[in-house]
């Protein structure tokens, strides 16, 4: 996976996905300065999030999508969006889950913990499973911290259990298009071999 990470845009689309990870390690100085401190710290979460295709290796176009998300999920947080415009917590919700449980589940299958990944049941089953894992996750991290950081965090229990039914069914979602397009870069798994072998 460190040779994903290590290898060299090719392409607008490349090019353009490294520029959204540029713009959100901006933003969490943005945040900093012109926010609350906490504001920096929920953006500065999004940036390993934003980080974690380029390891993964995936085609430039979902990487894009990903990244967009992520951003827009942070910076919702940052301008009150999720309080402000009625179900956006939802739309989000359905939006970046499904996307980082598809990165996670990538990630997975190239640290060999999923087998036969190539297999259609194998991603329509376990994206979603990852995308209600990462649901509860981050249901936790907001109890935790409208507990222990600051109570302007919005938690109910209806809020609670709508996000985790959205992100399941965005997951669900993500997870038919993935098994209809796969989102890996065709070459990124052989690239990995070949660095895999030995040189003489």
């Amino acid at each position: 996976m460190i040779e994903n990470f290590l290898r060299p845009p090719r392409g607008a689309g490349e090019w353009l996905a490294d520029v959204l990870r540029v713009v959100g390690a901006a933003s969490v100085l943005v945040a900093f300065l012109g926010w609350e401190p906490t504001d920096g710290g929920v953006v500065a979460a999004a940036v390993p999030a934003m980080l974690a295709p380029r390891f993964a290796g995936v085609r430039a176009g979902f990487d894009i999508a990903y990244g967009a998300v992520v951003l827009i999920a942070a910076w919702s947080n940052v301008l009150d969006l999720y309080r402000t415009l009625p179900s956006w917590d939802l739309v989000v919700h359905f939006a970046a889950t499904g996307l980082i449980a598809a990165v996670l589940f990538v990630l997975l299958c190239r640290a060999e913990v999923i087998a036969s990944a190539r297999a259609r049941r194998v991603r329509l089953v376990m994206i979603p499973l990852l995308g209600l894992a990462v649901s509860a996750l981050w249901e936790i991290v907001e109890w935790a911290g409208k507990t222990f950081v600051t109570d302007t965090i919005y938690v109910t229990y209806q809020d609670t259990i709508g996000d985790i039914a959205f992100g399941g069914l965005g997951s669900v979602a993500v997870a038919l298009l993935v098994t209809a397009m796969p989102i890996e870069r065709p070459a990124a798994h052989l690239e990995e071999k070949e660095n895999a072998w030995p040189r003489n």
